[in-house]
C-alpha cells in the first residue's frame, strides 16, 4: 500500500526517464504494493510526437511495445513477492485507424487490462504543448469550450468502442485551457456531456482514476477535479489511485496532496486492480477484478511516514 495504476518509464517512452527496473525497484523502495506497468500504444507515423519522429519508424514503436510487455513479465516474475506488477497499455484515440492499433496490441499480448486515454482532438494532441492546444481548440471552433464539447464526444467514442477498465485522465483537456482550475458547470453542454460519460462509465463498471501528475503539473486538483469526483461519488462511481509516473523521481510524487483530496471529495475507498485472482480467466480480456480499501485503511498506512 498504497498503490498506482498508470507508468511510464524512459527505456519504453521517449519523454518518460529511467528503465523499466528502476521504475520498479524505486516502486518497492517507496513501499508500493500494486504498481502498474502501463506504457503508451503504438501510433503511425503522423501521429508520431516530435522526439519519436528522427529515432522510429512505424514497425519500431509495434517492437518497442513487444518489448516492454517481454520486459514487463521478467520483472514481474522476478520481483513477485516484493510487489504486484499489473501490466497493461494506455490507450489512444485520434483517428478511426486507432482501434486497429488496439485491437492488434490486446490479440497479441495478455494484458491485466487497458487505460482508456484520450490526448487528441481532431487528431490535433491537446496535453502535449500550449502551441497545439490552441490549434486544436481553432479546429474546434476558437473556444475551449468548443473544444471541451468536442474531447468529451471523442472520450465518449472510446468508452464504448473499448470499455476501458480504468479510465485515463478523465478530464485532461482542462491542462492547457485559459482557466484550468475552474471546472465544467458553467458551460451547459460540456457538463451535459462529461455527465453522459460518467453514466457510461457507471454503467460498465469502469473505475476513474485518481491522477496525481495534474499536480506536478500546476493544476490545483488532480485529474479529476473536485466537481466531476464528487459527481461519480454520488453516482455509485470506484475510483483508483494513480501517479502517472514518467520516471522515478515522479514515483509517488503529490501522493500526500491526492489523499488529501481524496478526503475532501468524501471518497469512501479505493479500488485495486487484483490481477492476481485471474487464474483460470482469460488473459486476453483485459477486465481484471478489483478489491478494495477503505480510506481509513489507506491514510493510517505506514507508507506516508515514510514519503511525507
Amino acid at each position: 500500500m498504497p498503490y498506482s495504476h498508470h507508468s511510464h518509464s524512459g527505456q519504453f517512452c521517449a519523454h518518460a526517464k529511467d528503465t523499466l527496473e528502476e521504475v520498479v525497484r524505486t516502486a518497492i523502495a517507496s513501499g508500493f504494493r500494486t504498481y502498474a506497468l502501463t506504457e503508451h500504444m503504438h501510433r503511425e507515423k503522423e501521429d508520431f510526437y516530435p522526439e519519436e519522429e528522427a529515432s522510429y519508424t512505424e514497425e519500431g514503436l509495434v517492437q518497442l511495445a513487444d518489448a516492454f510487455y517481454a520486459e514487463a513479465v521478467r520483472l514481474r516474475e522476478m520481483y513477485a513477492g516484493q510487489i504486484d506488477l499489473p501490466i497493461a497499455f494506455e490507450t489512444e484515440w485520434i483517428r478511426p485507424s486507432t482501434l486497429g492499433l488496439i485491437r492488434s496490441l490486446v490479440a497479441k499480448h495478455p494484458y491485466d487490462f487497458l487505460i482508456g486515454s484520450v490526448h487528441h482532438v481532431h487528431t490535433i494532441p491537446i496535453d502535449f504543448d500550449k502551441h497545439t492546444y490552441q490549434s486544436a481548440r481553432e479546429k474546434a471552433g476558437g473556444t475551449d469550450e468548443r473544444l471541451f464539447e468536442d474531447y468529451f464526444d471523442s472520450q465518449y467514442e472510446m468508452l464504448q468502442a473499448l470499455q476501458p477498465a480504468i479510465v485515463g485522465h478523465f478530464d485532461v483537456i482542462r491542462l492547457m485551457s485559459d482557466e484550468p482550475n475552474t471546472g465544467f458547470q458553467k458551460f451547459k453542454g460540456v457538463w451535459t456531456k462529461a455527465l453522459r460519460n460518467l453514466e457510461y462509465i457507471i454503467s460498465y463498471d469502469g473505475v476513474l482514476e485518481l491522477n496525481s501528475a495534474a499536480l506536478r503539473k500546476g493544476l490545483d486538483e488532480p485529474y479529476p477535479c473536485l466537481e466531476v469526483c464528487e459527481t461519480f461519488r454520488r453516482m455509485g462511481g470506484r475510483f483508483s489511485m494513480s501517479d502517472d509516473s514518467h520516471g522515478i523521481e515522479q514515483i509517488g510524487t503529490n501522493y500526500r496532496r491526492l489523499l488529501h483530496f481524496i478526503e475532501k471529495a468524501s471518497i469512501p475507498n479505493i479500488y485495486i486492480a487484483d490481477c492476481n485472482s485471474q487464474s483460470g480467466a482469460d488473459r486476453r480480456s483485459p477486465t481484471p477484478r478489483f478489491s478494495s480499501v477503505s480510506i481509513s485503511q489507506l491514510k493510517n498506512h505506514a507508507f506516508w511516514a515514510a514519503n511525507p
